[in-house]
């Protein structure tokens, strides 16, 4: 049911989650956050599970630098949509397959296919259940090889809860927010679909003892966080964004930065 949910909700998202990454500049700081950290940890070269990747922005960003990617999602029009910008890049020859599946079972995939395994802007958020949401990250473990890195990013809790506080005060007292607050849990129905908001030691435990070495966290928004008007008013201004990048760069993955970011980033390598 909750499978349905989302894939119906982004079948109707396409156009917005592909330009979401590139509006402005407070929401590039996820995308280009996140790209900072796949040149930091990712091979020179290989073949690269997108998994959950839907319309295909990090398949694309990743071909363009000269990987082989598989790009993976449960919804066949953010799959229609990424061939089109593929095919519109001329990149055919870099994206090796574009396969619709979920994250919890990869089964058509061999254990240890994948050079690297990304799994970007919470596809596992959107798995309710936490024996899926184990079963998922047991998959993307499983076909990466020994060695081999992975990075996955979800939606954070604490982000939320400041959401609700400075845009939608009214919901404080409906019985949803307790369940968030409490649980990390929403089912939807409140403009967003059904997902699970991360406590950044949630994410870290979901982790632990499962073959992998963490490596790293961080929060891709960062100390910028909830501040977009703020953000995108000072990225017109090109020496003072510069020194904010740098700022931002050195405080992401400090802990608590991690925990109140809107996105959070976890990168482990398999042992």
């Amino acid at each position: 049911m909750t499978e349905t949910l989302v894939r119906e909700y982004y079948t109707g998202q396409v156009r917005k989650e592909w330009r979401r990454l590139v509006r402005d500049a407070y929401h590039r700081l996820e995308l280009d956050t996140t790209l900072h950290f796949l040149e930091k940890y990712l091979p020179k070269k290989g073949l690269i599970l997108d998994a959950g990747g839907g319309p295909g922005r990090y398949t694309i960003e990743l071909a363009k630098r000269g990987y082989q990617v598989t790009l993976l999602d449960m919804t066949a029009a953010n799959l229609e949509f990424a061939r089109r910008q593929i095919r519109r890049a001329k990149l055919q020859d870099k994206v090796r397959d574009i396969v619709e599946g979920s994250i919890v079972d990869l089964s058509q995939f061999p254990d240890g296919h994948f050079d690297a395994v990304i799994c970007l802007g919470g596809p596992l958020s959107h798995i309710l259940e936490q024996d899926k949401r184990d079963a998922a990250i047991s998959e993307l473990i499983r076909v990466t090889k020994r060695g081999g890195p992975m990075f996955v990013s979800v939606m954070g809790r604490l982000s939320l809860l400041v959401v609700e506080l400075r845009l939608f005060q009214h919901e404080i007292e409906m019985p949803h927010f307790k369940q968030i607050r409490d649980k990390g849990s929403y089912e939807g129905g409140h403009g967003f679909t059904c997902c699970h908001f991360f406590l950044p030691e949630e994410l870290e435990e979901a982790f632990s003892g499962k073959g992998v070495e963490i490596m790293e966290m961080a929060g891709l928004e960062g100390i910028s966080s909830q501040h977009d008007w703020k953000v995108n008013q000072l990225a017109k201004d090109e020496k003072r964004w510069k020194i904010w990048m740098k700022t931002h760069y050195q405080t992401c993955t400090h802990p608590a930065v991690v925990g109140t970011s809107e996105h959070m980033l976890i990168v482990s390598r398999k042992v």
